[in-house]
Formats: structure tokens, C-alpha cells, sequence
């Protein structure tokens, strides 16, 4: 067609993509993970260090892609940095296990947890009940609620970026609120008994139950596992990236909302734990119905109407957090089609400057894993496969410098090479960590990643053919 875009509209601005950064990464991981990482590591002042530790690797991964971003600020984000500093193979593999995984997983998820807690206000979606019974699998109305919430925001980012943007800083600047104010709130109900019960000893590293410490092999192995489940909450912060061709004055912008969106995200999910230890007792935040401790919390704050303020920001939250996903995650297809790796008409874009094929594409698989009630295993699975690719990642900026001296960069990776170092040493020592102590979280996800290399090498056989 004589009139179809080639090229991306640059019209976000840094105020747009701090919020892509903090609306992506904030779901509902802070409402609930919190609940696995006490009853592993028995202890508040544990709890606390899991998400500093955390927020430490999310932040340093932050600023040290925003040399990269600034190296190569066009569409495809880190797909594209891993093309630069390694080879094709390994972008692939990455977009391959976004593709299959990584995003799509990731937004069946946090569809069925806007689900999950749509039911606290109409129970006729809860995902206890089966809507429809195929013999084979049953699909609750929280499912169908979420394949509903996923078709209708790939729609509305079909129609161009300002509709999504629109969405994602509404949402997310609610959101944001809602959480301080519920900070806010919990302090203000400051329980001082249950606080001192919770920080007496709280460097005791146990299993809840019992008060004997860890050995140091299982404390590691204990910390890992509960990182498991931060690092889920705290991932998608990359999101950014994958739209730099969007950006205005891309260079300078998405490392700052890089690292602005990590930081008030960090100091909202500490914040959080700080007041959920302030109003819960350990043994109730580890045992919370379901998991929910915001919900608990929230009760003990508000009383009975606390389960629908919960209920009303996590469904705020989900909303946004899975309009970002879906308007990031379809240009790293673009970006592969691009290159021939990836369907061809994911790299065409429509009348209104996005890559609608990739969205729709994008949006069935999502909706797949919605149905088949299998993304929250696959994602526990695939933190160990995304901590590798961020390690990956932040060796290109390594790799780069000596690579490609003469590129300009008008960002530099803050702290190098110590900061970036020391988070390759954390990173890869979190997989060693896994393999060792919970093997069941990573090789499900490398077999994932792994099955992509036939995959690419049929896809270079094609583009070959085809030249």
C-alpha cells in the first residue's frame, strides 16, 4: 500500500515513559507475592532485604541500559542490544522466549488477576466456577473476564499510540496514588504490639513454624526461591525500551524513565512490606487467604470495606500494568519481522503508526495461556531465563565498549563498571542459586528458550530462500 507507515510517530514524552516503566512493572505481584517470601524466609527484616536486594538489581539493570538505549534508540529494545553486542542467535532466542513466554504469559496473568479480584465485587466472575466445560479444560468466568480485558486494550493500541498512552499515564498516575495513600493509611493504623512482635529478632533467617535458624546452604537456597517471586513483581521495567522509536529525544528520555520509574516503583514496594509488617503479624501476612495479603492488611486497616478498596486499586492496577505490556511487547515483533526472523506482516504498521498484526498476533497467544491455567507456573519457571538475558544484556555494555568505541553514547552506565559488574555477580549468582536449590524454576523455562534454536535456524533458511 502506497500510504502505509514505514516509521514510528515519535509523540511520548519522558512524563509518558516513566509511566510505561512504572504502569508495566507495578500489577499485582506487591498484593500478593509477599505472602511466599515470609513463610521461606520466617522473618520482617528478610521480607524487607528480599525486596532491597531486588529493587538494588532492578534499579542498577535500569541505568545500565540507558547507555544501550541511548546506543540504539529504535524499536525492539533489548532484542536489539542483544543483536549488537552478541550475535542474531541470541536476540532471537530472547524474542523467541518473549514471544512464547516472557510477555504472554505475563498478560494472561495479569488478566486473571483483574479477574480474580473483579469477583470481589460481582462473585458471578469468580474463578471458582466453571463457565464453560470442554471435557478436556475448564474455563472459569475469571478466564473469560480476562480474554475479554486482553482483546479490548489490544484494540484500543490498534488504534495508535495516544490511545494507549492515554490509558497507561491515567492509570498508572491512579494507581501510583492509591498505593501511597494506602501506605499512608497503614501507618496511620500503626499496630506498635504487632510491630514489636514482628521486628524482635527479625534477622533470624527460619522457616515460619520454627524458630531455629537456617543453615547458610539453605538460607541461600531460601532467599533465592523468595526472589523468585519479587523479581516477577519487579520485572517488565524494560518495557520502555521496546518503544524508543516513539519516544521524543529518545537518547536523553528512556534512561531517565528507566531509572525514575525502577526508583518510585523500589520505594513503593519496600514502603509497602515496611507497612504491611506494621499491621500484620508474620504468621498472618504468610497465611493470608490465597495469598492476598493487601487484602488482609487492607481489612485491618479499613475494616470490611477494606476488601473493596483492595479489590478496586488491584483491578486499577492490572488494567494499566497489562495496557503496557501489550502496547510494549508487539514492537520487539516488528523489530524481528524486520530482521526475517518473525512473521512478515508483524513488521508492517498500520494507518495509525503501530504494528497491528503483532498486537492481534500477541493478543491471541496471551489469550491461549488465559485459558489453559498454566501462565503462573511458567512464569516462576521463567525468572530464571529473564535474570539470564538481563545478565546477557548488561555484559553487551561490556562487550560494546570495546566493540564499538566510536559509537556515540550520550548516556554512560552510572557506577561502571562496578555497579553493572556487581549485578552480572548477583544475577548469575541467583541461577546458580536456583539450579542448585530449585532446579523445578529453571529448566522448563530453558527448554522454552532452547526449543528456539531450530526455530531460528528454519527462520535464517527462509529469509535466505526467499533473497
Amino acid at each position: 500500500m502506497a500510504d502505509q507507515p514505514t516509521s514510528f510517530k515519535q509523540s511520548l514524552t519522558l512524563m509518558d515513559a516513566t509511566m510505561i516503566v512504572a504502569g508495566s512493572m507495578i500489577g499485582s505481584g506487591i498484593f500478593i507475592v509477599s505472602a511466599d517470601i515470609t513463610r521461606n524466609v520466617g522473618s520482617a527484616g528478610w521480607l524487607i532485604a528480599v525486596w532491597l536486594i531486588t529493587g538494588f538489581m532492578t534499579i542498577t539493570a535500569a541505568v545500565s541500559y540507558g547507555e544501550l538505549s541511548g546506543m540504539y534508540p529504535k524499536a525492539g529494545g533489548q532484542y536489539v542490544y542483544l543483536k549488537e553486542a552478541f550475535n542474531p542467535l541470541a536476540a532471537f532466542l530472547y524474542g523467541w522466549s518473549f514471544f512464547a513466554v516472557i510477555q504472554t504469559a505475563t498478560i494472561a496473568a495479569v488478566g486473571v488477576a483483574f479477574a480474580k479480584f473483579l469477583a470481589y465485587l460481582v462473585p458471578s466472575v469468580s474463578e471458582d466456577l466453571v463457565a464453560l466445560d470442554l471435557g478436556f479444560l475448564k474455563i472459569s468466568p475469571a478466564q473469560l473476564v480476562a480474554i475479554v480485558l486482553i482483546l479490548f486494550l489490544t484494540y484500543v493500541n490498534t488504534r495508535g499510540i495516544k490511545s494507549g498512552k492515554l490509558i497507561q499515564t491515567t492509570f498508572t498516575v491512579t494507581k501510583l496514588a492509591s498505593l501511597f495513600g494506602l501506605i499512608l493509611f497503614g501507618f496511620i493504623m500503626f499496630k506498635g504490639d504487632v510491630w514489636n512482635a514482628n521486628w524482635t529478632d527479625a534477622w533470624n533467617l527460619h522457616n515460619l513454624g520454627s524458630t531455629e535458624s537456617l543453615t547458610m546452604a539453605a538460607a541461600l537456597g531460601a532467599i533465592a526461591a523468595s526472589m523468585v517471586g519479587s523479581i516477577f513483581s519487579s520485572d517488565a521495567w524494560n518495557n520502555v525500551t521496546f518503544i524508543a522509536g516513539e519516544i521524543k529525544n529518545p537518547q536523553r528520555n528512556i534512561g531517565l524513565a528507566l531509572f525514575l520509574g525502577t526508583l518510585i516503583v523500589t520505594i513503593i514496594y519496600v514502603s509497602t512490606n515496611v507497612m504491611y509488617t506494621a499491621v500484620l503479624p508474620l504468621d498472618e501476612i504468610a497465611s493470608a487467604d490465597k495469598d492476598r495479603v493487601a487484602v488482609a492488611a487492607s481489612h485491618a486497616i479499613f475494616g470490611n470495606v477494606g476488601t473493596i478498596i483492595i479489590a478496586l486499586m488491584i483491578m486499577v492496577s492490572t488494567f494499566g500494568c497489562n495496557n503496557g505490556l501489550i502496547l510494549a511487547g508487539a514492537r520487539v515483533y516488528y523489530t524481528m519481522a524486520k530482521d526475517g526472523l518473525f512473521f512478515k506482516p508483524a513488521g508492517e504498521l498500520n494507518k495509525f503508526f503501530v504494528p497491528q498484526w503483532s498486537l492481534w498476533v500477541q493478543g491471541i497467544i496471551a489469550c491461549l495461556w488465559s485459558m489453559s491455567g498454566k501462565y503462573g507456573q511458567l512464569l516462576d519457571m521463567i525468572s530464571f531465563v529473564v535474570v539470564i538475558f538481563y545478565v546477557m544484556t548488561i555484559m553487551g555494555i561490556f562487550i560494546l565498549r570495546r566493540k564499538r568505541p566510536d559509537l556515540h553514547r550520550p548516556y554512560r552506565a552510572f557506577g561502571y563498571p562496578f555497579l553493572p559488574a556487581i549485578y552480572i555477580v548477583m544475577g548469575i549468582s541467583f541461577c546458580i542459586l536456583l539450579i542448585i536449590y530449585k532446579p523445578q524454576f529453571t529448566w522448563p523455562g530453558l527448554i522454552i528458550t532452547l526449543t528456539g534454536i531450530p526455530l531460528y535456524y528454519i527462520a535464517m533458511a527462509r529469509k535466505k530462500g526467499a533473497a
